[in-house]
């Protein structure tokens, strides 16, 4: 940070006529960066970073009580410092502070105590996936002290971990293996949670509230699936192949990079997030690489025409080149499309999106949501199932819409997060439905959007600012009164929408 960016030295005091209000100022003690606060709660002072990704929460958002961070929408209580919502899961240092005679000083940090239980727990709390969902609830559980009560059980020996970077930052190259895992699982084993890495479930008996695992049988008296999603493959011939990958964990990761090391030319099938994510980041490594999707406007359907036509002339101008339609058949070397091209390359990444993963939910007889209502598990505004000691979360949950329209299941990793968060919350006495505004951001060659809300089929799109300059709020609005905004260098208006959106 430069010099004139760090403001004033808290320690020696500033005008109290100099912080409103509903107002932050970033400032410093010592070398660290501070920011004061003045909300409901009152004047108080907190380190300035965000402790998910270090963002400065000045730029941010001061709304409903809490400090909301403009890169990925953490948020903090404005009046403890506490991590109140993912993805920041530690809290913020706080710092003693003093108001009199006009002025404001900053004195040493304070201790913080952690938020006690509303009551005591189910016994024998187990989660199936140490996903974003899965995570997030052992989490919060273990933050409220009932960590002893919880059993955490994902398949992948290399759970919990970061998903998000798998096809950004690691698959780039820019972060490595230990960068990846989530820095908060050391806490949750001292707080007593039983983490069982690389156990696979067999199956559920919701009657007797018992897990069959393949290590044996395993009782709950509250189970919480958070099972995710599987990516889709295609029938197309040839994607048998070893040389043909999907993208969803971090071992899926490791294989494709392993392969950029040897094959230079890269095919992606569909132009999805993921697809377009991984296409960006193979480009960082120096691959050549082709895109194949049945439209010539990636993303169309979620960001809209505009914002589809500025992605894809991102990708173009760092070298990846696009073709509409279908891969006819690929015999491990060439690719041929639908229209006859044929395309020479090493190994194919497919991007076809994913399916939520209920054969266990299925099989212990929960009511599933139809294709219609986008499938996965049926759950109530608590996010309970129609089994009630078991609950769903994440990719896999199929919950009432905000809107009050019908049915709706959000693959977003934060949401996911808060998702497991809400479920902690229910389980140690919370009563109110779950109405988190979905948000996601994705990134390509250095551009960053964020989306708010979610609207299905785009009926309406009413631009500010502008594509061609990366600097613009799209306001999106579908048939059913679903709304949604896409920014881009708007953090704070993005902030600033999803705040209104909740009142």
């Amino acid at each position: 940070m430069a010099e004139k960016d760090k403001g004033p030295d808290f320690a020696k005091g500033i005008a109290s006529a100099e912080l409103a209000i509903g107002a932050m100022m970033r400032g410093t003690m010592g070398e660290a960066p501070v920011i004061l606060v003045r909300s409901e709660a009152g004047l108080r002072a907190f380190s300035a970073k965000c402790t998910h990704l270090g963002a400065m929460l000045d730029t941010g958002l001061l709304a409903h009580g809490e400090i909301r961070c403009p890169w990925h929408h953490a948020r903090f209580s404005a009046d403890t410092g506490e991590a109140v919502a993912a993805p920041a899961f530690a809290p913020l240092s706080c710092y003693r502070v003093e108001e009199r005679d006009g002025q404001i000083v900053v004195g040493e940090k304070t201790s913080t105590q952690p938020p006690q239980l509303d009551r005591q727990p189910p016994e024998r709390i187990v989660i199936l996936g140490a996903g974003a969902a899965g995570f997030a609830c052992a989490h919060e559980l273990a933050k409220r002290g009932a960590g002893a009560h919880v059993t955490l059980i994902d398949e992948e020996r290399d759970a919990p971990y970061d998903r998000t970077f798998c096809s950004k930052q690691y698959l780039a190259g820019k972060k490595d293996r230990p960068g990846v895992a989530m820095a908060e699982a050391e806490f949750l084993r001292q707080s007593g949670v039983t983490l069982r890495s690389g156990e696979q479930v067999l199956s559920i008996d919701a009657e007797a509230k018992t897990l069959s695992l393949k290590s044996g049988t395993l009782p709950y008296d509250a189970l919480v699936i958070a099972s995710g999603a599987a990516p889709k493959r295609a029938d197309t011939s040839g994607f048998e192949r070893e040389n043909v990958y999907v993208l969803r964990s971090l071992a899926d990761a490791d294989a494709i990079i392993a392969q950029a090391r040897e094959g230079r030319t890269a095919l992606i099938v569909g132009s999805s997030f993921i697809g377009l994510e991984a296409a960006a980041s193979l480009r960082a490594r120096k691959v050549e690489v082709h895109v194949v999707a049945p439209g010539d406007i990636p993303l169309r359907k979620v960001l809209g025409a505009d914002v589809g036509r500025m992605v894809r002339a991102l990708h173009e101008e760092n070298g990846v080149r696009f073709h509409q339609g279908k891969v006819h058949s690929y015999d491990g070397r060439t690719a041929v499309l639908e229209d006859g091209i044929r395309l020479d390359v090493d190994f194919v990444v497919l991007g076809l999106g994913v399916a939520p993963r209920v054969d266990l939910a299925s099989a212990a007889g929960l009511e599933l949501a139809s294709d219609e209502e986008g499938g996965g598990i049926r759950v109530d505004s608590n996010l309970r199932t129609s089994a009630s000691s078991i609950f769903a979360a994440g990719d896999v949950a199929n919950l009432p819409a905000r809107a009050g329209q019908g049915r709706q299941r959000i693959e977003h990793w934060v949401h996911a997060q808060r998702q497991g968060q809400h479920v902690a919350r229910v389980l140690l006495g919370h009563s109110e439905p779950f109405e988190d505004v979905p948000f996601f951001w994705s990134a390509h060659f250095g551009t960053s959007l964020r989306y708010v809300g979610h609207a299905e089929e785009i009926a309406e799109a009413e631009l500010d600012g502008s594509t061609s300059d990366k600097n613009f709020a799209l306001r999106l609005t579908d048939n059913r009164g679903g709304q949604a905004i896409v920014t881009c260098k708007r953090d704070k208006a993005a902030l600033e929408v999803e705040a209104d959106w909740e009142r």
